[in-house]
């Protein structure tokens, strides 16, 4: 029997910050660009510069932003929210202090609900979200001797969403991250690009011996551009804590860089307490006052989040929980589905053939949905020929769909017509294949008279071949039968 390890001992502990760089035209407090990808320092202006003598001005879609994930996300929205300084020094923090919110933030208290492995759900709390606006990029590549300074982010506007510390493994961290990027990108609000930093995430680490209830002491692990990164960051620091414990030392509260090539944490800096900041109220704007309407309107506007939609497609269409979540795990996805079912009542169909056909297409070319060719309403004929009996199946799969994304124009009848594969109701003609194939494999017939029925499907290809797919299945199947009893 093989002995438990000593990590088994010990539970982990985590909760994470993430920090959603908002999808808005200007940055936070100036007119400035916030687009991505222009030239190093071409997006500043004196606001994000820190120059002596300039004032922010608030964007108000950052608002609007911050209360559309606060009520996404079940939190409470402050009516009444306030703007603070948190003062440290970086090379490329020009004005020596950040604009973000301590005291008042914009949501307070929320959570995000996951699905783990074993069918159970979860609850992952949130503490709160935060507005903030982003620092410049040091670039320590670019110069063999010098630092180079990228104020373009500097100014871009953030939210920071600050969980509970209530992960209890790198699957729940995993599942908790992919569910908020989902969530920004269904609002609209983050584009959710960890690789191009719109959507960072730092993981608060701890362990503690299983059955307490005393938390450990943290370390902070920054820098990481992926959510694969933050599994295997939390899955070495959990490992290196419980060694550096067992071993007889104790862990320090430090902030710890993740190197993605090897998989290692180091130390980048003594942690930094919440006083060490010296928040205090940002004196050059004026507090956020919310109305309740305002709040009101922000909710009624919000657009169908992943939730609803699956409660939608398992009660009102009779989908299974995982057709659901797979249709609703992009929103392009969950779009392009509802716009097919314009054109169907069949949802059941309508979700295979995307789940099926047009994923492995999309993943084929190595495009999402909404670079898709075909328009929903094609699919959704594709559909309807085969419910209609007109077409077969795996006819429809594998001659008509794919002529069609060569042909995107063309109508559906149209293509079916020239392909020749529109089923012919000739019984007549039907019986004689069905013959056939009965008299080509007598042991077949007496194999399936003496119990094995699952010799219909080697029946049916081998009529399917002789029809060249002209047939109703449906039909045939039954024929099938009825020919292979007056073989008895």
């Amino acid at each position: 029997m093989k002995r438990n390890s000593v990590y088994d001992n010990y539970e982990l502990v985590v909760g994470l910050e993430v920090h959603a760089q908002l999808s808005t035209n200007t940055k936070i407090f100036c007119a400035d660009s916030a687009a991505f990808g222009a030239q190093p320092n071409s997006n500043i202006s004196p606001v994000s510069l820190g120059l002596p003598g300039t004032l922010p001005k608030l964007n108000e879609k950052v608002v609007e932003y911050a209360v559309k994930l606060g009520l996404a996300t079940n939190g409470t929205i402050n009516n009444y929210n306030a703007f603070d300084r948190k003062n440290y020094f970086y090379a490329d923090l020009p004005k020596g202090y950040q604009i973000s919110q301590d005291a008042k933030p914009i949501s307070v208290g929320g959570y995000i609900e996951v699905n783990l492995k074993d069918g159970s759900k979860k609850k992952i709390q949130l503490h709160h979200i935060h507005m903030e606006e982003d620092a410049g990029k040091s670039m320590h590549d670019q110069d063999p001797f010098n630092s180079c300074i990228d104020l373009n982010r500097a100014g871009v506007p953030l939210l920071e969403i600050v969980s509970e510390p209530d992960m209890r493994s790198s699957e729940q961290a995993v599942l908790y991250l992919t569910e908020m990027r989902k969530l920004l990108r269904y609002l609209d609000i983050c584009d959710g690009n960890m690789e191009e930093g719109s959507m960072r995430c730092d993981a608060n680490i701890s362990v503690r011996l299983k059955g307490s209830n005393v938390y450990g002491t943290r370390c902070e692990v920054k820098n990481m551009n992926s959510i694969k990164n933050v599994q295997r960051a939390i899955e070495y620091e959990f490992k290196r804590q419980i060694d550096v414990l067992e071993a007889g030392g104790t862990i320090s509260q430090n902030t710890l860089n993740f190197d993605a090539s090897t998989g290692v944490t180091s130390v980048l800096r003594t942690k930094e307490m919440a006083n060490d900041y010296r928040y205090f109220p940002e004196p050059d704007l004026l507090p956020v006052v919310l109305t309740d309407s305002y709040i009101d309107g922000v909710k009624a506007a919000l657009p169908a989040l992943p939730e609803q939609l699956i409660r939608k497609y398992t009660t009102d269409f009779g989908l299974p929980e995982y057709d659901a979540i797979v249709l609703t795990d992009n929103k392009y996805l969950a779009q392009y589905f509802e716009e097919v079912i314009k054109f169907t009542e069949n949802y059941k169909s309508a979700a295979n053939w995307i789940m099926g056909a047009v994923k492995s297409y999309l993943n084929d070319q190595g495009i999402e949905i909404n670079k898709f060719i075909l328009k929903p309403s094609k699919l959704a004929a594709i559909i309807n020929l085969i419910d209609a009996g007109r077409i077969n199946n795996s006819v429809a799969n594998q001659q008509v769909f794919p002529e069609l994304l060569k042909h995107p124009e063309k109508d559906i009848d149209q293509l079916a017509h020239e392909l020749g594969v529109f089923i012919e109701g000739d019984d007549d003609e039907l019986i004689g294949f069905i013959d056939q194939v009965i008299t080509k494999y007598p042991d077949k017939v007496k194999e399936y008279h003496k119990g094995k029925r699952n010799l219909i499907g080697m029946f049916m290809g081998d009529v399917m071949k002789l029809s060249k797919g002209k047939i109703d299945p449906k039909s045939a199947n039954q024929l099938i039968i009825d020919r292979l009893e007056r073989h008895k």
